[in-house]
């Protein structure tokens, strides 16, 4: 099988690989994208996690102007609604599936994988992890939105999942409001996501960092 090309960190040689996190950049970007982040989250050594940054295809990008990029699908609106190429989307959680696979497959068990990701790449994992039909360690969105929340069939192993979501409350080109209305979506369905804002725009600070190193550290402790 063919895997999405992607940037891997593992923990220091001699240390046992037990978990996963794997986390999709943002439009027009790259898997190095979130790479420098890894340090700065301070985790335990001994957690042994790999995380691994895949490469989204390039593809024309209608609110660009038609222009090729890295994108895990093509945005067609930038309204407050959003207008995604929802085929695109569903392709690219299908190649997250895949990766998940191959982490079980290299032994990580289910329950010690996150999908994890950042405007678009977060509605990817928003798709991706509530859709797996194993149950997996969580799913982490930032400064994303809930693109498929009308069609998604979430499948029953995922029920309450723990999910976090950050947000900046200056975020012009992904409105809080999209933030919240994931957060109240998942409620909805009887999730209890963790929710975080930060008075940035469409970015990450160190405030998050901080708080994504605290939230997967509750997760793969509890896994462990």
């Amino acid at each position: 099988m063919q895997y999405l090309p992607a940037v891997e960190m593992e923990s220091p040689h001699g240390v046992t690989v037990t978990a996963s996190v794997i986390w999709l950049h943002g439009l027009g970007a790259d898997g190095n994208d979130f790479a420098p982040i890894v340090p700065q989250l301070e985790l335990p050594t001994a957690f042994g996690i790999r995380f691994v940054f895949p490469h989204a295809p390039s593809i024309p990008v209608t609110i660009n102007s038609g222009y090729v990029m890295p994108a895990w699908y093509d945005i067609k609106m930038l309204d407050i609604d959003r207008h995604v190429d929802e085929a695109q989307l569903l392709q690219s959680a299908s190649w997250v599936h895949d990766l998940i696979a191959r982490e079980i497959e290299r032994g990580i068990a289910p329950e010690r994988i996150v999908i994890a990701g950042f405007s678009q790449g977060g509605a990817v994992a928003f798709q991706a992890g509530l859709t797996y039909p194993q149950r997996l360690g969580g799913i982490m969105a930032l400064s994303t939105y809930f693109a498929t929340a009308a069609s998604i069939r979430i499948d029953p192993v995922q029920h309450r999942l723990p999910v976090l979501i950050c947000h900046g409350n200056r975020d012009t080109v992904v409105p809080e409001l999209l933030g919240r209305r994931s957060e109240a979506t998942l409620q909805e369905r009887g999730f209890a996501p963790e929710f975080h804002s930060y008075p940035m725009e469409h970015a990450v600070c160190p405030a998050e960092i901080v708080d994504i190193g605290a939230w997967l550290t509750r997760v793969f402790r509890a896994k462990s």
